[in-house]
């Protein structure tokens, strides 16, 4: 799994199998691989790319990928049935009837030996459908004892059950932001939230942001980085302020969409809103989004593992799935014409 934070390369070897009640899993080992300057900037910029070069890049990246995969599993010594690869969204335009996640699942496959399971999105756009968010269905079969679901990679999303069915979208912004503020000078990304805490809050830059058209946008819908290249990145960079202060304002923005949210769909008295990918380990993050959502809502956190983990988990959910040929992609969640199993299977020559 590589998100749009672009903090790494996630790699999860997961036991998983069918119970009585539905899905079980576990995660046996875990690893993540931090880019270096030179693979960030590739990623960050395919999609500024000419159609032959992202190609080639999307060929490259999946060598990459493979070789990856392949030195975790003889680390480990591992004994695997299928790769499930997300790769690394490049593009993500549904309105216009495509995504593209870039590392070539043959390519991945060569280099590794193993079969593998990539490609998760099309299918679902081709029907219509965002394509994203796809973890819903891993929250509905593996966490459906949580009132909500919420996850905080670059993007923040969330999915509930609600009338007999799973809804799902992006919300908006989360680390997506927060690292491109902290980028500017040379840091990956605020540790524990320690520089937002000591900020104030910018009141023209917050009040830009949570004026974004697209919070005010019916679900289903779904966001990418062309999104945020466009929309996003002229009010954080015309903003002059501090550091501090930045990331402070962003964080309550982010915390006020998330609450703007749950209260349409009538939140009932201690729901309980369980919260992962890499924004649950930003401790000034969870506080204020705690704050923000009051008595009402409980903000629920499990292992780290689990927190960075989670994503790459569903996508081998997602896997699973498609190698039985059961549904991974909902059309209520994603608005396509149906529910489908999404993924296009690649085997090693």
């Amino acid at each position: 799994m590589s998100g749009t934070s672009l903090d790494g390369l996630d790699l999860a070897y997961c036991h998983i199998w069918k119970t009585k009640n539905g899905w079980d899993f576990e995660i046996k080992q875990s690893k993540s691989i931090a880019y270096d300057k030179t693979m960030e900037s590739q990623l960050k910029n395919a999609i500024y790319l000419p159609a032959t070069e992202l190609l080639a890049f999307h060929n490259t990246y999946g060598t990459w990928l493979g070789k990856q995969a392949k030195a975790f599993i003889d680390q480990h010594h591992l004994e695997i049935d299928f790769i499930a690869s997300h790769g690394h969204t490049a593009h993500h335009q549904p309105q216009k009837g495509f995504t593209f996640q870039i590392g070539s699942g043959q390519h991945l496959a060569h280099e590794c030996g193993k079969k593998v399971i990539c490609d998760f999105r099309s299918k679902d756009v081709a029907l219509g459908g965002q394509g994203a968010p796809l973890v819903p269905i891993g929250d509905q079969l593996f966490f459906g004892q949580y009132d909500y679901c919420l996850n905080l990679g670059g993007i923040s999303n969330i999915s509930f059950q609600k009338n007999g069915q799973r809804l799902a979208y992006d919300i908006g912004l989360a680390n997506m932001i927060l690292n491109h503020i902290t980028q500017k000078i040379n840091l990956s990304y605020d540790k524990n939230g320690a520089m937002a805490s000591k900020g104030q809050i910018n009141n023209l830059m917050l009040q830009e942001l949570n004026n974004l058209e697209f919070y005010r946008l019916p679900f289903p819908k779904s966001i990418g980085f062309e999104w945020f290249v466009e929309k996003v990145l002229p009010i954080v960079d015309n903003s002059q302020d501090s550091i501090e202060n930045l990331l402070h304002t962003s964080i309550h923005h982010i915390t006020e969409q998330i609450n703007v949210q749950l209260k349409l769909h009538n939140i009932k008295t201690k729901s309980r809103l369980f919260v992962t990918g890499g924004g649950a380990l930003n401790t000034f993050l969870m506080d204020t989004l705690q704050d923000k959502l009051g008595a009402t809502v409980k903000v629920i956190t499990p292992s780290n593992t689990l927190i960075e983990f989670k994503e790459a988990l569903v996508f081998a959910l997602m896997g699973v799935l498609r190698d039985v040929e059961e549904t991974n992609c909902l059309s209520s969640v994603t608005g396509a014409k149906k529910d489908c199993s999404g993924g296009v299977i690649y085997l090693p020559s």
